[in-house]
């Protein structure tokens, strides 16, 4: 059962079967009717993977849904909506949407709102693949009628704004399954000598080009030669405001599940949960690396996310929340 099935289960709709597949390329002049859904993506490895491959891209999950009941879109986002509320409206209205519309709605709700740029901008945009950026990016320009590096420019500033800019631009380079032990020597070398504010644009280059395979190789090179991990420089050399977005895209760089497991182990811990929070992290990476968070959460807090959605959630998107999490670790 997929999870929208077993969210809609109560109301007493069948839902069909996913089909996962790879998610193709969306031109700007598709998007009035999207027929792409990039959370079909297979399971993906414990870091960040900056490629996938690509092939045909098959019927979204609302049009399967659509197909089966004889709907159309409007006429069933009206009858759900008009049947749930709140959290658990919103959790469903998301799983009907393409994951890069999803995505889209998510970056300009955070760059409307400076306090949640730096957090929700950096995970969308460091933790996307190329292609799913890139869809990501043209439904925010067709919905909104703007580009995302506009708001970005306008909402942002410092190295948070370099950093994001950069990462817009998706050219972070895929790896090859070649070592490049030059390469990675010359960025400890150059990251050792970058002090001072006018060196900025050095970390942002390799903290956003390079591939993560071949900065974890950096991370480690960096401590073996300087005797501590390179967040501590990052702490040294920044001031309060630039450390932080350099901090969250090395933690994304190390171990992206662990990231993500931190920021639902924090959502939770909250007097009252961060639904918002619980709600993108599990709806975004429900059918890519879920299982690796769940895995990370455990090992880090002795108890699995399942069990810590049980004890904190309330209300009615709890049981949607648990079906996103799918089940318990042993």
């Amino acid at each position: 059962m997929t999870h929208l099935a077993s969210l809609l289960a109560p109301l007493g709709t069948h839902v069909p079967a996913r089909t996962h597949t790879h998610s193709s390329e969306i031109a700007p002049t598709d998007l009035k009717s999207p027929a792409g859904n990039s959370k079909g993506e297979g399971q993906a490895a414990a870091h960040c993977t900056m490629s996938v491959t690509s092939g045909k891209t098959g019927p979204s999950l609302t049009q399967e849904i659509l197909s089966h009941l004889g709907l159309a879109s409007k006429d069933l986002l009206q009858s759900l909506q008009a049947a749930l509320s709140g959290s658990l409206e919103r959790i469903v209205v998301a799983l009907l949407q393409p994951a890069a519309r999803f995505d889209a709605q998510q970056l300009r709700t955070a760059l409307k709102d400076s306090s949640s740029a730096e957090d929700v901008a950096m995970e969308i945009l460091a933790t996307r693949t190329p292609p799913q950026l890139q869809e990501c990016l043209a439904f925010y320009k067709h919905d909104f009628q703007m580009e995302a590096e506009e708001d970005i420019k306008s909402k942002t500033s410092g190295i948070l704004q370099d950093l994001l800019l950069a990462l817009a631009k998706g050219r972070r380079e895929s790896y090859c399954g070649i070592i490049d032990y030059n390469l990675a020597e010359q960025d400890v070398q150059a990251l050792k000598r970058a002090e001072g504010p006018s060196t900025k644009g050095t970390w942002v280059l390799v903290f956003t080009q390079r591939n993560p395979e071949h900065l974890v190789r950096v991370f480690h090179q960096y401590q073996r030669d300087t005797g501590h991990e390179l967040e501590k420089t990052v702490r040294h050399r920044f001031h309060r405001d630039a450390q932080g977005p350099l901090l969250s895209l090395a933690s994304v760089i190390r171990n992206t599940p662990l990231y993500f497991a931190d920021k639902l182990h924090r959502a939770l811990q909250e007097t009252e949960p961060n639904y918002q929070v619980l709600m993108r992290i599990l709806v975004s990476r429900s059918e890519t690396d879920l299982l690796s968070i769940r895995a990370e959460f455990k090992k880090k807090f002795g108890k699995s996310l399942y069990s810590s959605l049980q004890d904190a959630v309330k209300g009615d998107c709890r049981s949607a929340l648990l079906a996103l999490c799918r089940a318990e670790d042993i």
